[in-house]
């Protein structure tokens, strides 16, 4: 049987649709990668494990502008699916999505690890309000990976969770910036690391 991942990608989060809508009116695209349909480590990570690896990646509700209970809704379709010993991975407002669902609900099956990428603290809907106790008593592996010049999450955010996430292995990079890299070659080896032992 294949080892599972199950990966939520990141987003943008809102206080209010005019907000939103102004951020779309200044946002540029980069047409490159539409032209080229470039995909990011998350895309690549089925390729980069291998074959004894199945990796799911739910698209996320609205990701440009996420609501909490739209993809805890979302999410919750997933659960049935996955076994016990998955991987659990979020980057960006991802990360943020399963701090605040695992800080306020158990899991089904007891996952093998959690990895969290960039994870921002709490803002809007998916600020957690409980504290973080109860992620680390469903899964006592978790990882922290943070990038020192990232310019979407400070890299005090990462600090914070190092502060308040018990028993955390954190891994710092100094020149990733917020991860959209096409590979992402410490993460794999984590993984298989994860169920080499």
């Amino acid at each position: 049987m294949k080892h599972q991942i199950l990966v939520i990608h990141g987003g943008n989060s809102f206080a209010s649709y005019s907000k939103y809508i102004s951020f779309l009116k200044k946002r540029e695209i980069d047409i490159d990668r539409y032209l080229t349909a470039k995909t990011d480590w998350k895309g690549n990570l089925s390729e980069s494990l291998g074959k004894k690896y199945e990796v799911i990646r739910p698209d996320m509700p609205n990701k440009l502008n996420a609501r909490y209970l739209e993809w805890k809704i979302w999410f919750e379709k997933f659960l049935p699916h996955i076994r016990k010993d998955v991987i659990l991975v979020g980057h960006s407002l991802g990360a943020l999505f399963l701090i605040k669902y695992l800080s306020e609900n158990k899991l089904p099956k007891k996952p093998r690890a959690l990895m969290f990428v960039s994870a921002p603290q709490g803002k809007r809907s998916f600020k957690p309000k409980k504290n973080l106790d109860k992620i680390t008593e469903q899964c006592e592996k978790v990882f922290l990976y943070h990038s020192e010049d990232d310019k979407v999450v400070p890299f005090s955010d990462f600090l914070k969770y190092q502060k308040t996430l018990k028993n955390t292995t954190g891994k710092v990079f100094k020149n990733r910036g917020h991860f959209n890299q096409e590979k992402f070659p410490e993460i794999v080896k984590d993984i298989k690391n994860l169920y080499n032992n």
